[in-house]
Order: structure tokens, then C-alpha cells, then sequence
């Protein structure tokens, strides 16, 4: 291309392009780009013209050659489909008439914040350094499937999709390779995010993001890895967040976040493994949580948090903050969509045993016995009923030294005021109303007198009943027993 076939603007731009010059268009620092169809001749620069420079071009002896333009429209279509490009790109602030394809392109740096794109076509893109899209408005669908950065990935305050379209997947990042940072905050999306199987080294950042696709998935990040932390403080998400499969070394904060999917699943973080997992000042969530199988050593949720339906089978953590009574606890396990799940209660009484809170442990275990209960046939429920109501499924044991006292007491009481005649009158002991009630409530124990006197009417049938409530405590303090070895 000669420069005798540019206009002025081209002209400029190709002046500036061996030293890496800047060309700044803007006649003011405010200028939205979205209105940049307007923009004259005197500012215009075919896309056309850009691709001949970036393929090209060379640089000035002792220059770096470079793509620095601000402020433009760009007609045409900028097209570096499969092309290497050895020089850095910014397109800062640009209104571009048509979708870049970038598809397979390998370029050194992309720079075209705050620009104006119909849509972005770079599926399988290499980029040896940093991609920015901050602050750009792209209505149409951004595809980067496959990419690979060197560097990081910025789309702070970017603006993708058209709220008055639905087009599905609005930014498409599935398989792809970021080395460094995702760097999205305040990104806001009106459609689907897609990261399936995609990996970021180090921090992936979506504070203040807004994510809105009512009643479909607004996020989708199957298998997503994360090196250091994933960050969602304040994010704000109308559709399902879907993190199946997600892998984090470090911690993943949901702080004073709204999830939003009424009559649908909320939060899907099953089979999820993070260090931390933080839903502190969180609102409350509207649509069910899937936890199931997910692995983190804390986990911090109060108990307002959570919505009607949850799903927990399987979850593990070491710690669960903020440190509450397992009273406040308690209900969440009750909200479990497939009804009582042991592991459930085994995973809370867990928690509070790691910090010494025994008390609360037993509580939860005795929840856990109360729940079962409910599942038993009738004739299993009775039992149940003996045991809780003696000594709680052995987690009461001093409920079993109070019935015994009272047993004992009714028992002395009743045969001082009657003795029973003695079977052998020559030949029976001294009778002991209260050694007489011991060798009736305890089996085990042998002083004598219940063989020595045989007690008649209804006083007959009152020694029967302390002989049936003596095994019946026994039974259940032995079961209790038990159940408390095997704990340890």
C-alpha cells in the first residue's frame, strides 16, 4: 500500500507506526466510543490500512515499532486471521464499524480498552503478553476459546452483551491458558460466561461484576483451575453460577454477594476443592446450593445465607466460622433436598469436636438419632422414643441418673410405707426399703432382699414395672455406651 492511496489520518498513523508513536484522534477526554459512527473523515482509518501496517511494517533504526492509536473509527473489518504479528497492538478508545477476527492470530501485546467492537472473534489467539479489553462495550459475542496469554487477561468494567437480546454465550473462554491474572472487576455481562476447562495461574478477580441471564447459567466454569484465589466480592449474578468441578489453591470469596435464581439452582460448587470458601454478609440466596462433594478446609456462611433447598451429601471441611451454637446450625441440615443424610451431621459434629466444643457436638449427634427416628417403621420408633427420653440416645447420660433417682425414690418410698412379706420369715434378712428398690431397678446388682420378699397387689405389679424400667435404662446407658466408644 502506497501512502499516496491514505487519507490525512491514515497518513498520520502510518508516520507514527516505525517509532511506535501515539495518534490520539480525541478532541475531548470524554468521549464515549459507543457514538463514534459519528466521527468525521478527519478521524477515520480503514482497518484495512492497520492489517497492511501490523504485517508489514517496520521500525525506525533504534525504534520499536508499535500500533498506537486513540480515539478512531475504524471502518472495515480488522482481520489478522491466522496472521503473526511481531509488534505491540493499542487500539485505545476506538469505534470499530465491525468484529474483529483475531481467530488464530499470534500477537505480542492487545490493547483495545475502552473501544467499541460489534464482537471479537480470537478463539485460539496467542498473546505473548497482556490482553486488555477494560472498559470495552462489545454487544456482540467475545470468542476466546483456546486462547493462550503469557500475560494477563483484563476486563475491568468491560461492557459485553445486549440486555435487550438474548445471545447465549457472550463471552466464550472455554480450554483456554492464562498465565498470569483475569482481571475482571465491575465487568458487567448480559448473556453466558463460559471458562469450562479453563486455567488461570494466578488470581482470577470479579468484584462488583454484574452477570445477568435470568433463569439460564450466567457463569459456567466447569473444571475451571484457578492458581491463587478466586474473587467475587460483591458480585451480583441473575442466573445459575455454576462451578462444578472447580479447582482453587487458595480461597474462593463470595463476600457480600447476590445469587439469584429463583426456582432454579443458585450456586452449583460440586465437587469443588478450595482452601477457603467465603460467603461472609452474603445475601441471601435466592435458589437452591449444590455443595455435594466439594472439599475445603474452612468454610464461613452464617446461617442466613442459606435458601430452602441445599444439597450437602459428601461435603468436607475442617472448619465452619463464624462459630455459632449448633441450635443455629441445626436447620440448615434439615433444608437437605434428598432428606436426612448422615454425613451431614457426622461433617458439623466434626467441626465442633476440632474445637473442642463437645457440647455442641453431642447436640448435633442427638439431632442426627432424632432424624433418623423419622425414617424408622412404627414398631423401631418406640425404642427410639425409650431412648431419647432416658438418656438421649446415650448423648443425655445424666438424664439416666435422674430417672434412676427418682425410680428409686418412688420405689424406697412406696415399700416403707408397705413391706412386703418375707418369703421365709425365719429365715429373711432385715428389710431395707431402699436396698429392696436397688436390687429391683438394677440387675446386676445382687443385696438380697428382692429374693427374700415377695410383695402383693399392686405393689407386685409396681416391683414389675421397676424391674422393666431398670433393663430399660441399662439397655439404652450400655447403647450409649457403645455408641460413645465407637465415636473415639
Amino acid at each position: 500500500m502506497e501512502i499516496n492511496e491514505l487519507s490525512p489520518a491514515e497518513r498520520r498513523v502510518w508516520r507514527a507506526f516505525p517509532r511506535g508513536g501515539t495518534v490520539d484522534f480525541r478532541r475531548s477526554d470524554d468521549e464515549d466510543p459507543e457514538d463514534g459512527h459519528a466521527w468525521g473523515p478527519e478521524r477515520t482509518v480503514r482497518a484495512k490500512v492497520l492489517r497492511a501496517l501490523l504485517l508489514t511494517g517496520s521500525a525506525e533504526e533504534g525504534e520499536v515499532a508499535a500500533l498506537r492509536v486513540v480515539g478512531a473509527r475504524i471502518t472495515g473489518v480488522l482481520d489478522l486471521q491466522y496472521a503473526t504479528v511481531e509488534h505491540a497492538i493499542r487500539l485505545w478508545g476506538c469505534h470499530f464499524e465491525r468484529a474483529a477476527i483475531l481467530y488464530g492470530a499470534h500477537v505480542r501485546q492487545l490493547n483495545l480498552g475502552r473501544s467499541y467492537l460489534p464482537a471479537v472473534e480470537a478463539a485460539t489467539i496467542q498473546v505473548d503478553g497482556v490482553m486488555r479489553l477494560s472498559e470495552c462495550f462489545i454487544p456482540g459475542q467475545v470468542r476466546l476459546g483456546g486462547a493462550r496469554l503469557s500475560g494477563a487477561l483484563f476486563l475491568e468494567r468491560a461492557r459485553l452483551g445486549d440486555e435487550d437480546e438474548d445471545q447465549g454465550d457472550v463471552l466464550h473462554l472455554n480450554h483456554a491458558a492464562i498465565d498470569d491474572d483475569m482481571w475482571a472487576r465491575g465487568l458487567t455481562v448480559h448473556g453466558r460466561i463460559r471458562l469450562n476447562g479453563t486455567k488461570v495461574s494466578g488470581t482470577v478477580n470479579l468484584d462488583e461484576a454484574v452477570l445477568v441471564n435470568p433463569g439460564d447459567t450466567a457463569l459456567d466454569a466447569k473444571s475451571f483451575s484457578v492458581g491463587t484465589d478466586m474473587q467475587a466480592v460483591g458480585m451480583r449474578a441473575q442466573g445459575r453460577v455454576n462451578l462444578r468441578g472447580t479447582t482453587v489453591a487458595g480461597g474462593i470469596d463470595l463476600t457480600g454477594a447476590r445469587l439469584s435464581n429463583p426456582g432454579g439452582v443458585a450456586l452449583r460448587a460440586s465437587s469443588v476443592i478450595a482452601r477457603e470458601f467465603w460467603l461472609r454478609n452474603t445475601h441471601p440466596i435466592e435458589g437452591a446450593v449444590n455443595l455435594r462433594r466439594s472439599q475445603f478446609e474452612l468454610l464461613h456462611a452464617a446461617p442466613d445465607v442459606w435458601p430452602d433447598v441445599v444439597k450437602l451429601d459428601g461435603l468436607t471441611y475442617s472448619a465452619l466460622t463464624p462459630h455459632l451454637p449448633a441450635e443455629q446450625r441445626l436447620p440448615l441440615l434439615e433444608r437437605e433436598e434428598d432428606g436426612y443424610v448422615p454425613y451431614t451431621y457426622e461433617q458439623l459434629a466434626a467441626a465442633y469436636r476440632r474445637i473442642g466444643d463437645d457440647a455442641a457436638a453431642r447436640m448435633v449427634q442427638l439431632a442426627k438419632q432424632r432424624r433418623h427416628r423419622a425414617t424408622l417403621p412404627r414398631y423401631a420408633k418406640i425404642w427410639g422414643y425409650l431412648q431419647d427420653g432416658t438418656v438421649g440416645y446415650g448423648f443425655r447420660p445424666m438424664r439416666a441418673a435422674a430417672w434412676l433417682v427418682a425410680l428409686l425414690l418412688a420405689g424406697t418410698l412406696a415399700y416403707a410405707q408397705k413391706r412386703p412379706p418375707a418369703l421365709k420369715p425365719g429365715e429373711a434378712p432385715a428389710f431395707n426399703a431402699l436396698f429392696y428398690t436397688f436390687d429391683l431397678l438394677l440387675p446386676i446388682i445382687d443385696f438380697g432382699q428382692e429374693k427374700a420378699f415377695k410383695p402383693q397387689g399392686w405393689y407386685q405389679w409396681l416391683s414389675y414395672a421397676l424391674i422393666l424400667s431398670g433393663w430399660i435404662l441399662a439397655t439404652t446407658i450400655a447403647a450409649g455406651i457403645t455408641r460413645t466408644i465407637s465415636r473415639q
